[in-house]
Parts: structure tokens; C-alpha cells; sequence
């Protein structure tokens, strides 16, 4: 069996360093620019009307971790059997499980007031 070139492996080490950087750069500014957005707003007394709908979300994250977490294990297991490789679908799905139980859970508590 053939292993891959080292700038190869090196480029394959850098792709996901490079991807994490990136998302960081960008929740960076999203946080900066959202921060002077509501103190410009504050400064001229602007109030917003956006509320954050956290059931709409809940069941959005929950439902799309659990469809790729249930193809991610399901390809996992039949590929490699019980392996350490399998946790890579069984996180999503267990967060996805988790989501959506608390939209389900959300649901009930607000039915009861």
C-alpha cells in the first residue's frame, strides 16, 4: 500500500485548520458588525423588533443533525462495523435526537399556559 506524498499530507492536515480559521474569521466579524449595528441603534434610539424564534430553530438544527447524523452512522457502520469512526454519526444524530426533543418538549409546555 502506497502513502501519500508529505506535501500531500500536509495539504490534507491544512484543510480543516483552514476551514476552522475561516468560520472563526467570520463568526468574529458577524459578532463585530452585529455589535455596532445595536449600538448605532441604541445611539439613535431605535428599538428592534427581531425576536429570536428558538422553537423554529430547534426543530430546524435538530431535524437536519438527525438526517445527516442517521446517514453518517448508517454509512459508518456498514463501512468499517463498530468502530471509533462510527462516533462521526452517532454526535450529530444524538444532537439532532436532542433537538428535536426540545422543540417536542417546548411544544407541551407552552400547550399547558
Amino acid at each position: 500500500m502506497e502513502t501519500a506524498s508529505q506535501a500531500a499530507q500536509v495539504l490534507i492536515a491544512i484543510i480543516p485548520l483552514a476551514g476552522i480559521v475561516m468560520g472563526s474569521v467570520i463568526i468574529f466579524f458577524w459578532l463585530l458588525w452585529n455589535h455596532r449595528r445595536k449600538t448605532l441603534m441604541i445611539r439613535q434610539g431605535i428599538k428592534s423588533d427581531f425576536v429570536f424564534d428558538i422553537q423554529t430553530f430547534s426543530l430546524l438544527a435538530g431535524l437536519l443533525n438527525l438526517g445527516v447524523g442517521f446517514v453518517l452512522t448508517v454509512f459508518f457502520l456498514v463501512k468499517e462495523g463498530f468502530a471509533y469512526s462510527l462516533l462521526g454519526g452517532l454526535i450529530p444524530l444524538s444532537v439532532g435526537i436532542s433537538l428535536t426533543v426540545f422543540y417536542v418538549f417546548r411544544q407541551k409546555m407552552f400547550r399547558r399556559r
